[in-house]
This record gives structure tokens, C-alpha cells and sequence, in this order.
């Protein structure tokens, strides 16, 4: 067996409000919704080689109570760019919380964290050198 791809599947309050965040931030752009205009309970957001889903927390909730129980602190997410600085700018721009500033680790990368709307914590590395 090869494993091919790992999508997160993160449960939101406001999909559309994910969207928007992913987007300026990432540069993620969205592939998909259910159903195909506002108001979302589902998406997704990509660049081609990252993925990442946004499911309401109503509509999961319905269906799965325990899966729409807690949200954010069940998931970070880790992710390495080329160069960390512009993503720190939208960040900053965006007012989103910067829960660990911009540090060079021992194991060779530069990172800092935030949070996105919902509590996720989304780690931005780069290598350094």
C-alpha cells in the first residue's frame, strides 16, 4: 500500500470566513463547495500540490455530534514554504493571533505559528541556509 495524499478536514463555524482566510493568507485558491453558492457547508482549497477541506459545524453536528465537538485545538497544521516572510506580512495584515513569533529552531528551520477564526494553529517553516 502507498499513501498518496492526506487532505485535513478541518470542522468550521463559518466556511465561507475559512475560505476567505485561507486565501488571503495562503494564496490557496477555492476547487470546490457544497452546494455551489453561499451558504457553504462544504469546501475546498488548494495550490495544486496542498489540499485542505472546511465542513460546517451545523451540518457535521446533525450527523456526527462528537466529530463537531471541539474545533481548532484538535489539529495544527505544519507547513513549509520557500519563504516564510510574505506569509507573515498577510498575517500580520490580516490581524490574525500569532501564537509563536518568528524563530530559528535547532533542527534547522525558521517557523512562526498562528491561529486561524477558528483556533486551528497553522506552523509556517522554512529552512534555513
Amino acid at each position: 500500500m502507498q499513501i498518496k495524499k492526506l487532505t485535513p478536514n478541518l470542522v468550521v463555524r463559518n466556511v465561507e470566513a475559512s475560505l476567505k482566510f485561507y486565501s488571503e493568507i495562503l494564496g490557496l485558491e477555492k476547487t470546490m463547495a457544497v452546494p455551489d453558492e453561499s451558504p457553504y457547508i462544504f469546501a475546498a482549497v488548494s495550490n495544486g500540490s496542498v489540499e485542505i477541506f472546511f465542513n460546517d459545524q451545523k451540518t457535521v453536528a446533525a450527523e456526527h455530534p462528537r466529530l463537531a465537538a471541539t474545533i481548532g485545538a484538535s489539529l495544527t497544521l505544519y507547513i513549509e514554504v520557500d519563504d516564510l516572510q510574505p506569509i507573515l506580512d498577510q498575517v500580520k495584515k490580516a490581524g490574525a493571533k500569532i501564537s509563536m513569533p518568528v524563530t530559528d529552531q535547532f533542527y534547522g528551520m525558521r517557523e512562526f505559528a498562528f491561529e486561524d477564526g477558528d483556533g486551528y494553529t497553522i506552523t509556517v517553516a522554512q529552512k534555513i541556509g
